[in-house]
């Protein structure tokens, strides 16, 4: 799961957003009453404060899951590609 959920600040409603966009200095407009949110590491509402913790934490999580696979040996495949090969003489 990369996206976080979202509580707006004026309506309440709860949408998502990806969250790699959740940064400081972004912004999105709510879908429910087009308020526009700003998303800021200081801020001091409760809803923002929970949207930038969960967007850091899905980050890193996904940071984490991508060196891992970079660091686990490549599976070898089951299904090798000489089952698939034409072979010669054979026809239509």
């Amino acid at each position: 799961m990369s996206s976080v959920q979202i509580q707006c600040t004026r309506c309440k409603g709860v949408f998502r957003d990806r969250a790699g966009r959740l940064q400081d200095g972004y912004s999105r407009q709510c879908p429910g009453c087009e308020v526009v949110l700003f998303f800021a590491e200081d801020s001091q509402h409760p809803f923002i404060k929970r949207a930038m913790r969960d967007a850091r934490k899905v980050r890193k999580e996904l940071r984490e899951a991508q060196a891992a696979r970079r660091l686990a040996p490549e599976a070898p495949t089951s299904r090798s590609s000489d089952g698939r090969r034409r072979t010669v003489g054979r026809s239509e």
